[in-house]
């Protein structure tokens, strides 16, 4: 199966789960440029499911859009967890979902350190009346494109188990 296969099969298991429990999602996204979006609107009824999606590439846009604290930027930088995190929240307060995702990461070649390679992406899953949750990951170098689609994938899935 291809990665945009992968990513169709999963975003279509989020929205039938999603759509069965009458949820709406928002997500937030950085270095997926609005390809969790993208999967999920690309299927038929989606607006049953798919509530917005903020893509808030830029650190400025993080606070803007999403009340992120710019000092939570500089702390730990856009890609980690806590950054993950504020992201999913501010999905969740600025939209009218019952979830959010967020994805924020190191897409490559360049931007990457010795601390955070290309392919360190963090995810967070929100919930309207629960905590946050983050989970990260390293994807090897194969490529920008490979790490967004991994990512896009890895939010997915981690929505899909929240």
């Amino acid at each position: 199966m291809s990665q945009e296969e992968d990513i169709a099969a999963l975003a279509a298991a989020v929205f039938a789960r999603f759509r069965a429990a009458r949820r709406r999602i928002a997500t937030a996204e950085s270095c997926t440029g609005g390809m969790v979006a993208a999967a999920l609107t690309a299927l038929p009824g989606s607006s049953d499911v798919f509530e917005r999606g903020f893509v808030t590439y830029s650190n400025e846009s993080k606070t803007e859009l999403l009340d992120v604290p710019a000092e939570l930027i500089a702390a730990h930088g856009a890609v980690s967890e806590a950054v993950a995190i504020a992201m999913a929240r501010g999905a969740i307060a600025h939209s009218r979902a019952d979830s959010a995702v967020a994805v924020t990461g190191i897409a490559g070649p360049g931007g990457g350190s010795a601390h955070k390679p290309v392919g360190t992406v963090f995810v967070a899953v929100a919930h309207r009346a629960a905590t946050a949750r983050a989970f990260s990951f390293r994807f090897t170098d194969q490529g920008r494109w490979f790490v967004r689609t991994e990512s896009a994938k890895a939010a997915l899935h981690c929505l899909n188990e929240s």
